[in-house]
């Protein structure tokens, strides 16, 4: 049994489709993200779940329970928003035990709640504060702890990190990741923040233009994604996407006389000649002799970028860009040519009409 099922959800405006027939089943503890750019529908599927917003069509259950006809505070669903919307005037404790209050529990019981919670989430001394008293952090940590308190079913999450610094980023995704192991909550998370996705998500639900284009662990995301869009998308930074050309068994990059082998997953009943896109991960990519054997790319260098623990290096091959990734202290120089090697696992093929993968299943 799903702890939450997404059953073909269909949401209207007039004649503009949002989205077009959502489906998605959870299990008990897992940790659902919805990745996608701004508009894509993320945000409208997580209203509906949360009972802010009714589908034009679909189901949604909770267990085996239908809950569209329910009252949102009735859903067993716990919110929080990317704007902490805390009451300005109460203290944190009582912030973060309103609803235990609104719900007439006892206030022994609520205190006791309150004060496990506020020590979960290593906030026990900022109990007596006022928002207006507290970090964007210590804000957010309250927002969560509103919502553990109540101990729902499913938690959902819209963009809560996107208001903080990248350093406070980074420190909350370390807390949400300690809590859902601890807790073993089922939640959806919405996010355009692809490194939230990663780090976070049992798997990634992939969004865009109100359908899913992969649902998958990251993993699978990150190896083997489904179509262009998703390959674009995750990874920072993106993969290297290339005009080629299949002749014979080869693969011919377009505009250059570089040629790689056709990978042996390749699906040759799909497409046996023609025009193709090349996918290959940054990092993926590494420095060679120019008479290396095995898949390799020969191109001049344009630019090198220090991060600090790598050298984003950005060259061309026939006009065609391609980062490479490289250790950051590699001896490069500008306006060289160099060769590029990888392994035939990490060769990506796409139909360029479809986008979609020609990677056999």
């Amino acid at each position: 049994m799903s702890a939450l099922e997404i059953r073909n959800i269909q949401k209207r405006y007039g004649d503009v489709e949002t989205l077009k027939g959502i489906d998605i089943a959870l299990e008990s503890g897992e940790f659902l993200v919805l990745l996608g750019s701004s508009g894509c529908g993320k945000s409208t599927l997580l209203n509906i779940i949360a009972g802010l917003a009714e589908p034009s069509g679909g189901d949604i259950l909770i267990g085996e329970r239908s809950i569209l006809s329910a009252h949102p505070k009735d859903r067993d669903i716990a919110m929080v928003f990317q704007s902490y919307a805390l009451y300005p005037d109460m203290s944190v404790a009582r912030n973060i035990g309103f609803g235990l209050e609104m719900r007439k529990v006892p206030a022994a019981e609520r205190e006791k709640a309150v004060r496990d919670t506020a020590r979960l989430l290593q906030i026990e001394n900022l109990l007596d504060r006022k928002p207006s008293q507290l970090s964007g952090g210590q804000r957010q940590r309250v927002a969560i702890g509103r919502a553990l308190v109540r101990n729902p079913r499913v938690f959902l999450f819209d963009e809560p990190l996107s208001n903080l610094d990248a350093k406070l980023r980074m420190e909350m995704r370390t807390e949400l990741k300690r809590l859902h192991q601890m807790l073993k909550t089922t939640v959806v998370y919405v996010t355009h923040d692809q490194i939230e996705a990663m780090t976070l998500a049992t798997r990634i639900a992939v969004m865009r233009d109100g359908r899913i284009e992969q649902l998958g662990t990251p993993a699978e995301i990150y190896d083997r994604p489904a179509t262009l869009y998703v390959a674009g998308f995750v990874g920072s930074p993106p993969m290297n996407i290339l005009d080629a050309e299949i002749v014979g068994h080869q693969v011919r990059i377009a505009r250059s006389d570089e040629v790689l082998p056709l990978p042996r997953d390749f699906k040759r009943t799909t497409v046996s000649s023609g025009p193709v896109k090349v996918g290959i991960r940054p990092e993926a990519l590494r420095l060679a002799d120019f008479g290396a054997s095995g898949a390799r790319l020969i191109a001049d260098v344009e630019v090198m970028e220090l991060t600090g623990p790598e050298l984003v290096t950005t060259a061309t091959i026939g006009g065609q860009r391609i980062t490479a990734c490289l250790p950051p202290r590699t001896a490069l120089a500008t306006g060289s040519t160099q060769a590029f090697s990888f392994d035939e696992a990490a060769l990506h093929l796409f139909d360029p009409e479809s986008g979609r993968s020609l990677r056999a299943a």
